[in-house]
């Protein structure tokens, strides 16, 4: 225990020990430390800084999807949805915008969901997509701004299933709204049809391009595989390392 010397004439000095709980340095050492075990630790400033594996693993992530696209725009499920229930045919929804969410839940970088989605996009060009390029490139904009939105509000610091599931259906919003203006047209959107296909696309990006892309990344983290992510080492190691 450190103590005081007063400064007085006296020629004996006398010490007079200070206890911890009045001296005022003991006293913010304790404040100090109990504040940095309350407050959660700052992240690194690098945090949402790309990376090459983010970038490569990203675009991973859109070429496959873009493949995806692909194969989903050749088969006839589209007429054969519609055929059950007119308006039936937005439970494609998620099949046209899981890129972006999935590459933001492994990643988790800002613009990672637009950058996958609009790889995914070209690739389905360079494969024959039945749609012109700008059909195609505006529609993967608008779903990869929206898939992105969420976690944008969170500071990309939040991850979850329930805000994976927010995330498809904003995607999914974003493929609609784009649609809005091309396919709702001449369609009244308040009618059964509009009705049953915002409903069915928002259900389908939910469940498809949100909790089941979610699963999927946990999938794929348990295996080892994304160790170089926080968001593979949270799943392996339960803990931020």
């Amino acid at each position: 225990m450190s103590s005081v010397t007063p400064d007085t004439p006296s020629s004996t000095p006398t010490s007079t020990p200070v206890s911890s709980a009045t001296s005022p340095t003991a006293g913010n050492t304790h404040n100090t430390d109990y504040a940095a075990q309350a407050a959660p630790a700052a992240l690194p400033s690098h945090r949402l800084r790309w990376r090459v594996v983010d970038i490569a693993v990203a675009s991973v992530i859109g070429v496959a999807s873009g493949l995806v696209f692909w194969i989903v725009g050749i088969l006839p499920l589209y007429d054969a949805l519609e055929a059950v229930v007119p308006g039936l045919s937005g439970l494609m929804g998620g099949l046209w915008v899981f890129a972006a969410p999935l590459a933001l839940f492994i990643v988790r970088k800002p613009g990672a969901g637009l950058y996958a989605e609009v790889l995914a996009c070209f690739v389905e060009i360079v494969l024959g997509s039945q749609w012109d390029a700008m059909s195609n490139l505006i529609p993967a904009l608008l779903q990869g701004v929206f898939a992105e939105i969420v976690f944008a509000v969170t500071a990309y610091r939040l991850w979850n299933w329930a805000l994976a599931m927010v995330s498809g259906a904003l995607a999914a919003i974003g493929q609609w709204v784009y649609e809005l203006f091309h396919k709702f047209s001449a369609i009244s959107i308040n009618g059964p049809y509009g009705v049953i296909y915002i409903v069915t696309t928002l259900v389908s990006g939910a469940l498809v391009a949100g909790l089941a892309m979610w699963g999927l990344y946990i999938a794929i983290a348990r295996t080892g595989a994304l160790d170089r992510f926080e968001s593979g080492r949270i799943v392996r190691y339960g803990a931020k390392k």
